[in-house]
């Protein structure tokens, strides 16, 4: 089981303050963003993660990270050279994974959840996704369901920041997927923003009953906009004054 970091992207939502740094090097309490999802899937399990940045600042990841050696971890690094999408990122890491399952973070999610405490089923999936409820899923890809007559729920699709969500949960950047993963995009068209969208990878396993997901529990945040990143703040530094 390997791990995927993807850390692309301009951030051109948080600019001035990319303009000179990658977004996940921005401080989130004491530490950089993406020393966040990389001990995430340390808890996982994964001890081979390869990072995915823009060409305009791997180097700055690289200086901070090196080779893993000091997280207990092997890093190695692939350079998107403009963006494409999170799918078009998570494409270039097929010769690091390959036959391999592979959990994939967004540089800029942060969890509070210890993922080494989960019961996760993710062994038996195609592909597993972690929900969150929050009050603004329209910001998000937002999970569809059937309710059945026992109000269990089953999962039908995820609509990608729909106008009127159907539901209160967001899919969040946290992915693990099987190895079919990489036949699935090379079958994707680009979006109407012209990226390969990770949503429709995910809708191809739920349209095969191939798809499980996690409901967490504790606070999740992605830090890629000026608010998000002031509330990721407040959050992690609330449990670190907690511990």
């Amino acid at each position: 089981m390997k791990g995927i970091i993807l850390a692309g992207g301009h951030g051109s939502r948080l600019y001035p303050l990319t303009k000179i740094f990658n977004k996940s090097l921005l401080p989130i309490y004491d530490k950089p963003m993406i020393y966040y999802p990389l001990q995430t899937l340390k808890e996982i399990g994964c001890k081979e993660i390869c990072i995915v940045s823009g060409k305009e600042h791997c180097g700055q990841i690289m200086n901070q990270l090196g080779s893993g050696s000091d997280y207990d971890v092997d890093i190695t690094y692939r350079v998107q050279d403009k963006p494409g999408g999170i799918a078009q990122a998570l494409g270039l890491c097929r010769g690091f994974a390959g036959r391999d399952n592979i959990f994939v973070c967004l540089g800029d999610n942060i969890f509070e959840d210890n993922f080494s405490d989960l019961k996760l089923n993710y062994f038996d999936s195609w592909c597993h996704i972690f929900l969150k409820e929050v009050p603004d899923p329209e910001r998000f890809g937002v999970p569809v369901f059937n309710q059945g007559p026992k109000n269990e729920r089953t999962l039908i699709r995820v609509d990608e920041k729909p106008e009127n969500p159907l539901s209160n949960y967001a899919v969040t950047g946290l992915y693990m997927f099987n190895d079919e993963v990489w036949s699935i995009i090379d079958t994707l068209k680009p979006s109407k923003r012209g990226e390969l969208e990770i949503v429709d990878v995910i809708n191809w396993y739920v349209d095969r009953e191939k798809t499980t997901y996690t409901e967490l529990e504790g606070f999740w945040s992605d830090a890629g906009t000026p608010d998000s990143l002031v509330h990721a703040n407040k959050l992690v530094s609330e449990r670190s004054k907690d511990d």
